[in-house]
């Protein structure tokens, strides 16, 4: 049953769309807790509650639509409103129910409900507060499916369960470190159960989560994943043994627990190695990178030592012409020479040209010290990424150790969860 909720004022135009008569049939089920012994009576009273708040959105209201083959009963549909009603914590609330009957373009008359609150609490003259409303009635809208036994719509499929054959390297240890969540889980068994009909397609939802449809030690349904931990149907799903019965058959040429387990592992020691093939395989592209990156880095260091000693060349040549323009020839230069001033040009020419060596000296060991620089941290990452690809290497080859070992032994290694896992599987 689709449900949809939402916030709201309008009271007036609430009503009117309410009581349309463009629907086969219009019904007014119940009037809880309002004065007025009509819709417009009722919602107008709830507007002038809210005016003695500052909430705006005063009324909260509701759609049940069921699956179009579904024949619901009034009973279910308040047993419904009922629990949306606890879920959203609006027990008490002055509220309507609304039934109508609508004819589809198939020509096929339809019946679907609305319910509305009041949200104003009149004791602390407040709204009551509606968080993660939405989530909320998905989550209600879900187990409505799934103990009707209705087929669940697609877009209420959890798109976050993986299939165990296709997840990433980051997804693997992410699900690592994080362990089992039983909430998802749960959604995970009930999301199989719900768009499935039969045991073939029931056993396929279920693998393509790396869980393996299998026979409890007393007989009952089961399912195991890749870690040898055993999940009873009927407490994973929330359905009833004999239901469960019903719609998979005879559970006697089902596999056995380990045997399951073996299955189930060997489809996540598959991924894991192709994992590790991949892993390596990049490995091997950064380590070819890494020296393309190197060696170009190393030409364009050294064309850059090239052009710095090119400049410096031409200083010296520059700075030699301007040092011999200062001495003078002919009669004045021995005029210089007698006088000492020949000398003292002498001696600055070789104190300038000491500095400018001095000064070339420095740029050349600046620059080969950055170009040391640079080169050492490419070497330093391609060391690290390559350090990386080892652990992960590692990690990949333990993990498919593991597996392959668990699946050798007896038992499987029993961790905490198994253990209370295995405590339900005995009773099945």
């Amino acid at each position: 049953m689709i449900l949809q909720g939402n916030q709201r004022g309008g009271s007036k135009n609430l009503a009117h769309h309410l009581m349309k008569q463009e629907n086969e049939l219009v019904e007014v089920h119940d009037l809880r807790g309002f004065a007025s012994d009509n819709l417009y009576g009722a919602f107008q009273e709830s507007y002038a509650i809210s005016r003695a708040t500052r909430c705006t959105q005063h009324l909260f209201s509701l759609s049940l639509n069921p699956p179009s083959e579904a024949n619901v009963s009034n009973e279910q549909f308040e047993a419904a409103i009922e629990r949306v009603e606890d879920t959203l914590e609006l027990q008490g609330q002055p509220r309507a129910i609304v039934f109508h009957e609508k004819r589809g373009i198939d020509g096929i008359v339809r019946r679907h409900a609305h319910a509305v609150w009041c949200r104003i609490d009149t004791e602390q003259m407040k709204a009551v507060q509606l968080s993660f409303s939405n989530r909320k009635l998905q989550d209600v809208s879900r187990l409505l499916y799934v103990e009707h036994g209705w087929k669940m719509p697609p877009g209420f499929l959890q798109p976050n369960q993986r299939n165990p054959r296709n997840f990433t390297l980051a997804e693997w240890q992410q699900a690592k470190r994080a362990g089992k969540d039983a909430k998802k889980l749960k959604v995970l068994f009930q999301d199989c159960w719900a768009i499935t009909d039969n045991r073939a397609t029931f056993a396929y939802a279920l693998k393509e989560h790396g869980l393996i449809l299998a026979k409890g030690d007393r007989r009952g349904f089961v399912a195991v994943d890749h870690q040898g931990e055993v999940y009873p149907l009927s407490r994973w799903v929330g359905i009833k043994t004999k239901k469960i019965g019903e719609r998979l058959g005879e559970v006697e040429n089902l596999l056995s627990v380990e045997d399951a387990h073996e299955i189930a592992a060997k489809l996540v020691t598959n991924r894991l190695e192709e994992l590790r093939l991949e892993q390596r395989q990049e490995a091997d592209k950064q380590l070819k990178a890494s020296r393309i990156r190197h060696q170009v880095q190393l030409n364009l260091q050294i064309a850059e030592q090239a052009e710095l000693k090119k400049q410096q060349v031409a200083s010296q040549f520059e700075q030699k012409a301007i040092q011999e323009r200062r001495f003078r020839t002919g009669f004045f230069g021995l005029v210089d020479r007698f006088t000492g001033k020949h000398n003292h040009i002498n001696k600055q020419n070789h104190a300038e040209a000491a500095k400018s060596i001095a000064h070339h000296r420095y740029q050349q060991k600046a620059l080969q010290t950055n170009h040391a620089s640079m080169r050492k941290s490419i070497r330093q990452n391609a060391t690290a990424q390559l350090a990386w690809y080892k652990a992960n290497d590692r990690e990949l080859k333990q993990d498919i150790q593991w597996l392959n070992s668990s699946i050798a032994r007896e038992e499987p290694p029993i961790s905490s969860n198994q253990s209370a896992n295995r405590q339900h599987r005995s009773r099945d």
